[in-house]
């Protein structure tokens, strides 16, 4: 996507941010007005590139509140490299259905959102739902300026031997080369995709979220604001309440 384009991405309107985290306060889906009921099962949270498992809290109390298990992704910061990210969270979902007895929901924000697509591809016969939020999954460089430069200065720590950020590596390196792969690959059948997207998303560019596996849901949210957003709540709400078709191994238990 063209340089001129990325610069043109509102990012000043991530400052509504608190305006959407009270009129969410405010909002009855916060109390689970108007939305199906869950069914028990377990749902994983991964955040955004440099957030951690305290951003998607209220989203996780929520779940909660309105019948589901939610499960934290166990992060401080989402900086890892991405292999060992999604090699760790595989075994996460491999725990949550053994004990759910069925396949579990994966929602993400941001670049949570392309690792919840990657865990979808990677193992299907493990999740039923991967629910993006504001995630580029079709242009992982559609974001705006000011973040790239965030995104090069961590992978350039994390290739002088920094300690639990992505590197060079990730982008062209071996080590990585099996995600790419899987990442450019074709998304299972048996797996629902859901891609949240804001036309006035001020990191993303909106369009890279347009992955033409998902189904697209536009809300009005900043990047940041879709986790507290009741647009984004509700959306999440009716991703989660649709079941896929039976996936190829579901009898995990």
């Amino acid at each position: 996507m063209r340089a001129l384009s990325l610069l043109r991405i509102p990012i000043w309107r991530e400052a509504r941010v608190p305006l959407e985290h009270a009129a969410l306060l405010r909002d009855p889906v916060l109390r689970g007005k108007g939305v199906s009921p869950g069914d028990g099962s377990s749902v994983l949270l991964i955040p955004g590139f440099m957030a951690g498992d305290l951003s998607l809290g209220l989203m996780a109390r929520w779940l909660r509140d309105v019948g589901y298990r939610p499960s934290r992704a166990r992060m401080r910061a989402n900086v890892d490299c991405t292999t060992r990210i999604v090699d760790r969270l595989e075994d996460e979902l491999e725990r949550l259905a053994e004990r759910d007895g069925d396949r579990i929901a994966v929602v993400g924000q941001s670049r949570g959102g392309a690792i919840a697509r990657l865990l979808a591809v990677r193992r299907p016969d493990l999740v039923r739902t991967a629910l993006a939020l504001g995630t580029p999954l079709a242009d992982p460089f559609a974001v705006h300026p000011f973040v790239r430069v965030q995104v090069t200065a961590v992978g350039l720590l994390g290739t002088l031997g920094v300690p639990g950020l992505f590197s060079r590596a990730c982008l062209d390196g071996d080590c990585c080369a099996e995600i790419r792969d899987q990442a450019m690959g074709p998304f299972p059948d048996d797996v629902t995709l859901v891609s949240v997207y804001s036309r006035s998303d001020g990191i993303v560019h909106w369009e890279a979220c347009l992955d033409p596996a998902a189904r697209h849901v536009e809300v009005d949210a900043s990047h940041i604001g879709m986790a507290v957003n009741a647009e984004v709540f509700r959306a999440v709400a009716a991703a989660l309440s649709r079941r896929p078709r039976a996936g190829r191994l579901r009898a995990v238990a």
